[in-house]
């Protein structure tokens, strides 16, 4: 339990802004998206075929594989524990024991259990209602919710819920850093809102996009050595001209 007893607070790290001349020179976010979606094409990439699994994958997928959540989820099917009511029914130990593949199974049956008991104390379990509000409402309720952090909220109102909430993860932070758009250490929501306030509010296209960040992080911009000789982007961006040209150097 948190200890509310009165603590010296720590000093605030300041975050430095990007610089004007630094934003002069960044590419628009229509022009990343436009280079990474003719590289590499529609990525048509949905994490499950209903909403109930898209929440509870979006739990789940917190510091895990997908591959691994979906062992997961179909250890929870094979013991027919696949809709809110068999959720909250069972014990937390054998919910765990059913999520190991997850990682951190303990924490996240936990998660689970709090996200279908809100489902089913304020919803009576009617999934769609609770994913058919506003999208400010939705992802406002969804940040109320024991586990669910701001990523995990985006995850479930963009891919359950259809809304035009965009994700950022890791692999977004590292390209728009390389980019010269924003700072890694940017709070979540500063970060989020270059694409919310510079894009069209289209649920299809804020899916798009994350795909294509998340294929060309794994593929080009890797976090220690980014391949950045014949990448898509290099054009636009200044670490990897920094790179070439350093590796082009006598």
């Amino acid at each position: 339990m948190r200890n509310n007893a009165a603590t010296t607070p720590r000093p605030t790290r300041r975050i430095a802004p990007i610089s004007r001349a630094a934003r002069r020179n960044t590419p628009p976010l229509r022009e990343v998206y436009g280079r990474l979606y003719a590289t590499y094409g529609p990525q048509w990439w949905w994490l499950a075929d209903s909403s109930f699994e898209v929440c509870l994958g979006a739990i789940l997928t917190q510091g895990a594989a997908w591959s691994n959540v979906e062992k997961g989820l179909e250890n929870l099917r094979r013991a027919g524990l696949f809709s809110p009511g068999a959720l909250r029914a069972a014990p937390r130990d054998t919910l765990a024991a059913l999520l190991y593949p997850c990682g951190y199974f303990n924490a996240k049956a936990r998660k689970v259990k709090a996200f279908v008991e809100h489902l089913g104390e304020r919803w009576s379990d009617d999934l769609d209602a609770f994913l058919h509000q506003p999208a400010d409402v939705l992802r406002s309720e969804l940040l109320g919710i024991y586990g669910i952090g701001p990523e995990t909220a985006d995850d479930i109102a963009l891919h359950a819920a259809g809304q035009p909430s965009f994700v950022v993860d890791a692999y977004t932070r590292r390209l728009l850093a390389r980019l010269g758009l924003a700072d890694e250490r940017w709070p979540y929501d500063r970060t989020r809102a270059l694409f919310m306030e510079r894009l069209p509010h289209d649920p299809t296209l804020f899916n798009e996009y994350h795909a294509l960040i998340v294929r060309h992080g794994k593929e080009r911009c890797l976090k220690r050595a980014p391949r950045c000789e014949g990448c898509c982007l290099q054009p636009l961006c200044p670490a990897g001209q920094a790179s070439i040209g350093k590796r082009g150097a006598p």
